[in-house]
């Protein structure tokens, strides 16, 4: 359990100084592939002036980043990922993970993130709908 604490800190600490974001940008974690992506894109237009799309398939995420995410989003790693796509059964399903592996899951295999997310200012959200996207505004 100290472990864990230590290295929540650490990533809290750390994250302050990566992942500085400009206060009127929208940052969207997305799959321009998935059409709840797209439609969920959309909607962002309507809150936020200037949106910095980031294509998690061929932009590199680090577990710091998705750290900070996932503290905004106040979920856990496994949380995101979709247990119904099929490279999730195959690799991932029925193994006991940590969360430091479940952050390097997320790293190696961002395809099977569910949902596009949003972070606008210093709150973040799952956009399960792409009208989920509105509670940032």
């Amino acid at each position: 359990m100290l472990k864990t604490q230590v290295i929540s800190i650490f990533y809290t600490h750390l994250t302050q100084y990566t992942m500085k974001m400009h206060p009127s940008e929208l940052y969207f974690y997305h799959s321009p592939g998935q059409v709840i992506d797209k439609q969920t894109l959309a909607y962002a237009h309507s809150i936020a002036n200037f949106i910095n799309q980031i294509d998690v398939v061929k932009e590199r995420i680090t577990t710091t980043q998705w750290n900070s995410m996932l503290m905004k989003l106040n979920l856990r790693a496994k949380d995101l990922l979709n247990k119904a796509h099929p490279d999730y059964q195959s690799k991932i399903a029925g193994n006991d993970w940590d969360e430091e592996s479940w952050l390097n899951i997320l790293v190696r295999n961002p395809h099977l993130i569910k949902s596009p997310i949003a972070v606008l200012r210093n709150k973040a959200i799952l956009c399960r709908t792409p009208s989920d996207i509105l509670k940032l505004n």
